[in-house]
């Protein structure tokens, strides 16, 4: 008979951290901190396998679950001595989910499970204390409500509101037994309102509970994370059952969050915070500002409120213990949920900790330094594309500082943006072009597409592990949280923070490393990389294989591409120095001559512009390869359109704007992106690939003069689809080679090759290699005409294919393996046949996609291309594939 239940508790468990994929991250982890000997609650994890059959049959549940549960809660009762359902003694239990990936408050879940109207005294017997008994009742009607009853939470945060205001009362714990019995049946009567049942059976509620958390798998905000951290729907979620403790019995008792080390920079110190007298969602949802800790953090804030360490030293000195345990055990800095229930403390969840780029590389580099992991695997703990963090823009410190008010520092970088104060708002806004802030009393999860539409986030309530501070921290986004001196007024569209009024689309600034929130727009500067970051990195390029260049097209795209590691440059679009200036004008007389004559007139204005560029580009680059791709524009982007533009280049020609226009009438394509470009403009019309490689050849003699180095140029023909054409082009080229070398007396070195973004390319690369020494893919317009799918316009569907799963992820982000990938594959494999030697490399916007490089190691590439502000991440993606690659031909290696 299948297991659906495991159980956990008093040393013991059924699974193990090992399990994640069957029993989620939180049950896995529960049942290996009980075999670590903490002091865990007990409990029992339903497994994912059950989440899968609910959705795969009608929603409904195995038919052994009901009995395993039932075991299940017989198991608890014996550990605790109390009975679920009992009267005089109750056991009540929590229901959490817990999916093996991370989702921080995109599912639901229920405390307190197993109250009402008659165990609401059994516990307050057991508490010797009617207030908690009451509290705690009122907590669960108004959450079972919601998540079950699909109640909105807002008609009972209405009513506590109301009557605080009415007693005069700041704060929940003010409140007496007799005022949490006076709104009880306000709560129920909400609910009857919203024609809803409200269960007193225990057993109702439980599998209620159950029902709801296994069904938010499927919620519009689960399925949006899911879809932004590429987290498959089926993998399911767990659902964990666990005797409850109370942080919420007096002021010795109270809930926390602890951090090994600080999510927001790596330093190894406890980053923790704590609530007297709650429970953990009071903590987490954000609705309560947090105490400290530690006193010297009390200390340092200024804060009356009493510390943890102060109040509870014994419990703190043991969570201290614990987290050292958890870190040295797990080999990573963990995300420890606690409660200390009348002095007691319990460990409720560890996970490997969300944290921001900076930590993860800080993390990394210092766990390895310890002696805790290898260098490799620290290269592997860090995700790629997260290094895009580090190149956030920072507050010049010169800049004058108009501070508005000052919250916590959530996630570290700055932005600037127009207020919006809800998300539906914030993403309109990004879709019309605007950089925006999202401000809020405090996010919930359904905020989750406004916070990935802002640049930054902005809260009045909530700490450093609040839902806005841990989703922001994941995106990469700067936050404040618990900014308590402003006041959001939503139905006004106001921000009021000391008399100042501010509303929607003001502009403000936030500083999410110190917690500084600023008027207006404020200067910024280029972010400074970390020690830490260059000893990752220098780990990195140790045990890549493939080399990384970058797409530049100017010396400022080669200077940066340079500072961040680049090895060369592996797409030169020299199409894209002609848009400025003379420039665009000389080109526009080349397209619209009607005849040779014409046409070398407008080269020999482009010659020594282009001679210069590369000039530039060789001297920056100096002993990196540098790829040069002949001019490659769909003719529309060139043409004149206005009379002014038609009026300036009839000028220069001396010709008629009518006879232009009725030119440019002529040279008009219905589909531009497959008409006369690439090396069909080579074919056509020679003279233009002769001008561009006696720029090259030219400009190589001139810098390798310069620079004291050899500069090995290699001249890509774009678009070609058969030998011919290529060897057409080739010939031109081979020809100013001669020309340049008999009159400078030089002779330079270069390879010619092309750029297969054809299917047909692909198909006959053997044959295609016979005249070309490289290979480089380009992977956009290969997608394009792989699938059929034309780049500017997927936007309209593309995200319904992937909702539908007709496609895993969108193919111009990561490489279509089983189609577009099947052709490369083909094309390095029968390159390699003909010519094998031959250079293989990306330069298509896949080249900077950590997962389109781990099929780039996988199909034997020698470089991947990138825009120069991936070249970091690319490095540490090549890294992390050539390493799984070992481990994998490791895998396959028999043991004898």
């Amino acid at each position: 008979m299948t297991q659906w239940v495991y159980t956990f508790g008093d040393g013991q468990a059924e699974g193990h951290a090992g399990m994640k994929s069957l029993l989620g991250g939180k049950g896995a982890n529960l049942a290996e901190m009980s075999r670590l000997g903490l002091p865990v609650p007990p409990g029992f994890t339903i497994t994912e396998e059950v989440c899968t059959y609910y959705e795969d049959h009608g929603r409904s549940y195995p038919e052994a679950l009901k009995a395993q549960v039932a075991n299940g809660l017989d198991f608890l009762g014996r550990l605790t001595g109390r009975t679920f359902g009992d009267t005089e003694n109750p056991l009540l239990v929590s229901v959490r989910s817990g999916s093996r990936a991370s989702m921080p408050g995109m599912m639901d879940s229920v405390l307190n499970i197993g109250l009402n109207d008659v165990t609401v005294a059994g516990l307050a017997k057991w508490a010797g204390d009617e207030r908690f008994a009451y509290d705690t009742y009122v907590r669960f009607i108004a959450k079972y409500s919601n998540v079950v009853l699909n109640v909105e939470r807002h008609h009972f945060e209405e009513i506590l509101d109301e009557y605080k205001h009415r007693k005069g009362y700041t704060l929940d714990t003010n409140m007496t037994a007799q005022d949490w019995k006076a709104i009880l049946p306000r709560y129920k009567q909400v609910v009857e309102e919203a024609k809803k049942f409200f269960p007193q059976e225990p057993q109702e509620q439980l599998w209620g509970a159950i029902r709801a958390v296994f069904g938010s798998w499927m919620n519009d905000r689960a399925i949006k994370y899911r879809e932004l951290n590429a987290i498959p729907a089926s993998w399911g979620t767990a659902v964990n059952v666990q005797a409850m403790v109370f942080g919420n019995m007096g002021e010795t008792s109270g809930t926390g969050v602890a951090f090994t080390r600080s999510p927001a920079t790596g330093e190894k110190v406890l980053y923790s915070e704590f609530q007297i007298n709650a429970q953990g969602e009071d903590l987490v949802a954000g609705t309560h500002t947090p105490q400290h800790n530690t006193e010297d953090a009390r200390l340092a804030s200024g804060s009356d409120k009493p510390s943890m360490e102060g109040v509870m030293p014994e419990a703190y000195k043991e969570l201290l213990r614990n987290c050292g345990i958890l870190e040295e055990h797990y080999r990573d800095m963990q995300d420890i949920e606690f409660t200390v229930q009348k002095g007691k403390l319990w460990m409720l969840q560890t996970r490997n900790g969300a944290r921001s780029a900076k930590a993860a590389v800080r993390i990394a580099v210092e766990l390895a330094t310890e002696g805790l992991i290898t260098k490799n695997e620290a290269i592997t703990r860090v995700q790629p594309a997260a290094l895009d963090q580090l190149l956030h823009l920072t507050i010049d410190p010169q800049a004058e500082r108009k501070i508005l008010a000052t919250g916590l520092p959530a996630s570290p970088g700055a932005a600037a943006g127009e207020i919006v104060f809800n998300s539906d708002d914030a993403e309109a806004a990004k879709e019309a072009g605007h950089r925006v802030i999202l401000v809020r009393a405090e996010t919930s999860p359904e905020d989750l597409h406004g916070m990935h539409a802002a640049e930054g986030i902005l809260t009045m309530r909530g700490g450093i592990t609040s839902h806005a501070a841990v989703v922001a921290r994941g995106m990469g986004k700067p936050c404040v949280s618990g900014a308590g001196s402003i006041r959001v007024d939503y139905a006004a569209q106001t921000l009021t923070v000391a008399g100042q009024i501010l509303n929607k689309g003001d502009i403000i600034t936030i500083d999410g490393s110190n917690g500084q929130v600023l008027l207006g727009q404020v200067r910024m500067l280029e972010p400074a990389l970390s020690d830490e970051f260059d000893t990752l990195m220098g780990w990195a390029d140790t045990v890549r294989s493939m080399k990384v260049r970058a797409n530049a097209d100017t010396p400022l795209d080669a200077n940066t591409a340079r500072n961040f590691g680049a090895e060369g440059i592996g797409l030169c679009r020299t199409e894209h120095m002609f848009f400025e200036g003379d420039r665009i004008v000389a080109v526009r007389e080349m397209i619209l001559s009607d005849d040779e004559t014409g046409r070398r007139a407008a080269l020999a204005k482009l010659l020594p512009m282009q001679r210069k560029d590369f000039v530039e580009l060789f001297t920056i680059m100096s002993g990196l390869p540098v790829t040069i791709r002949l001019l490659d524009p769909p003719q529309h982007e060139f043409l004149p359109h206005s009379n002014d533009e038609f009026e300036e280049v009839a000028k220069g020609m001396n010709a008629s704007v009518d006879k232009l226009k009725q030119r440019a009438r002529e040279l008009h394509e219905v589909n531009p992106m497959l008409g006369f470009r690439g090396c069909r403009l080579a074919v056509v019309y020679p003279e233009i690939a002769e001008m561009q490689a006696r720029a090259i050849f030219e400009a190589a003699v001139e810098a390798g003069k310069k620079t004291g180095q050899r500069v090995v140029p290699e001249i890509m023909v774009p678009l070609v689809m058969t030998k011919a054409e290529l060897d057409l082009v080739r010939e031109r080229i081979v020809a100013m080679a001669e020309a340049v070398a008999e009159e400078t007396g030089v002779k330079v070195e270069y390879q010619v090759g092309t750029m297969i973004e054809l299917p047909r390319a692909a198909l006959r690369a053997g044959e295609i290699a016979e005249s070309a020494e490289f290979f480089s893919f380009g992977t956009n317009d290969l997608t394009q005409t792989t699938l059929g799918i034309s780049r500017d316009d997927a936007a309209s569907f593309l995200g319904r294919y992937m909702q539908k799963g007709l496609l895993p992820t969108d193919p111009f982000i990561t490489i279509d393996q089983d189609g577009v990938g099947e052709l490369v594959k083909i094309a390095v494999e029968r390159g390699k046949e003909t010519r094998g030697n031959i250079k293989l490399g990306i330069c298509g916007e896949h080249g900077g996609d950590p997962a389109s490089i781990h099929f780039c190691q996988a199909v034997g590439l020698d470089y991947v291309s990138c825009s120069p502000y991936r070249v970091t991440i690319a490095r540490l993606a090549a890294a992390q594939a050539a390493l799984q690659q070992h481990a994998e031909r490791l895998a396959d290696v028999p043991a004898f």
